[in-house]
């Protein structure tokens, strides 16, 4: 099961780096492994040629076991992990129009997404924008623990989105629709467009389950 996962870790990967979702080496992915472990993306890496054989590997106590030096964004990984139980993965991209979107003076710091489809309010809930870190800052993981496990993605200013999911194809998933929307907010800027309302959005909410922490 360990070697389809990284397997699956390293298409999806390649897949969002082909379309221009995240470049260079930059971007780093994770999965929880059937075994209690956790692989992750080596620092320094490519989205677009990584080798299942090097994906660093911990084991259920979080000791790393095999592979390369993990991202230097493990805190940010490990925060979702420790305070969501549902989260199998986490996907984080320096993805262009979420981060040109995070620079707006406009965007909301507790909605980060203006309610455009009803994909973005399925797949993620409400996104939080958590202001600027350094990279690698260890602040970043006690940011996101500070939500108390509350939001499923957050939005770093000025730096690209974080999402966690049940499996890596959930994470991924859901962090392309927060991308896609974000591009469509860049889209309409300054246009009067038709969002969609406080009924639709309950409906949608209610109808699917959706966490929606107000």
């Amino acid at each position: 099961m360990t070697s389809i996962l990284r397997e699956q870790i390293c298409l999806l990967a390649k897949s969002m780096f082909d379309r221009g979702l995240t470049g260079g080496s930059t971007g780093n992915i994770s999965a929880r492994t059937p075994d209690g472990g956790l692989l992750v993306s080596p620092t320094g890496t490519s989205f677009g040629r990584l080798d299942p054989a090097r994906l660093s590997y911990f084991d259920e106590k979080g000791t790393l076991i095999s592979g390369d030096l993990p991202t230097k964004e493990m805190p940010l990984h490990s925060a979702f992990y420790d305070t969501r139980s549902t989260a199998g993965a986490v996907v984080h991209l320096h993805a262009c129009h979420s981060v040109a979107w995070s620079m707006m003076p406009d965007a909301d710091v507790d909605n980060f997404l203006p309610p455009m489809t009803p994909y973005a309010i399925m797949k993620l809930g409400r996104v939080k924008l958590l202001p600027f870190f350094r990279p690698g800052d260890p602040a970043m993981g006690e940011a996101v623990r500070g939500l108390a496990g509350k939001r499923s993605a957050v939005m770093l200013a000025n730096h690209g989105p974080v999402v966690a999911g049940k499996d890596v194809e959930a994470a991924c998933n859901a962090i392309e629709e927060l991308e896609d929307t974000a591009r469509l907010a860049m889209l309409m800027r300054g246009i009067p467009a038709q969002m969609l309302d406080q009924t639709q959005i309950t409906d949608l909410v209610t109808h699917f389950n959706i966490e929606w922490d107000d």
